[in-house]
C-alpha cells in the first residue's frame, strides 16, 4: 500500500498514477480540503482536526511492505521504525541509515529558528525537477516494498 499524508502535498496526482500502474491500494489522508480521486484503488481519509491526527493514522498501519510519502520527518522516522518505506515530495528517500541525522538536524534547526525570529528561511521553490526525482524515487521504493514481503 501507499499511505500519502496529503497536507500541503504537491505529488498527489504522480503518487496516484504510480499506485495504479502497481495495482496497489493508496490512501491520500488529511484532515480536509481534499479532492476525492476516482480512482477505486485510491481511498481519501479525513482525520478529526488536531496536532499530528493524520501523522497518527498512518504510522499506526504503514509497516513492510509499505511506502510511505511524507515531508514530516518524525512520521517518517515512525514509519521507518514500523518497517515501511518513505519518500519525500521531492525524491529524496528516508531510511534507518539517514533518518537519524536528518531528525537531529531538524530539531537542531527548530532550535536556531526559535533563538532568531529574523531567521526563518523557506524551503526551495517545488520544481520539475523534483517532481521527476520523486517519480524515479517512488517508482524504486514500490519495486522494493514488494521485495520486502515477499517469501524467502
Amino acid at each position: 500500500m501507499i499511505y500519502v499524508d496529503a497536507d500541503a502535498c504537491p505529488v498527489k496526482a504522480e503518487a496516484e498514477r504510480v499506485a495504479l500502474r502497481h495495482g496497489l491500494k493508496m490512501f491520500v489522508v488529511s484532515n480536509g480540503g481534499i479532492r476525492p480521486s476516482q480512482a477505486a484503488l485510491v481511498e481519501t481519509i479525513i482525520v478529526p482536526d488536531g496536532p499530528d491526527v493524520a501523522d497518527m493514522w498512518i504510522a499506526d498501519r504503514a509497516g513492510v511492505g509499505d511506502v510511505v510519502i511524507t515531508g514530516d520527518i518524525p512520521l517518517a522516522a515512525r514509519c521507518i521504525e514500523g518497517g515501511a518505506r518513505v519518500v519525500k515530495h521531492n525524491g529524496e528517500v528516508l531510511g534507518a541509515r539517514n533518518i537519524g541525522g536528518i531528525l537531529a538536524t531538524r530539531d537542531l534547526m527548530a532550535d536556531v529558528r526559535a533563538a532568531d525570529p529574523f531567521r526563518q528561511g523557506g524551503g526551495k521553490p517545488f520544481g520539475k525537477a523534483d517532481r521527476a526525482r520523486f517519480l524515479d524515487s517512488l517508482e524504486r521504493e514500490v519495486r522494493g516494498a514488494a521485495t520486502d514481503c515477499a517469501p524467502s
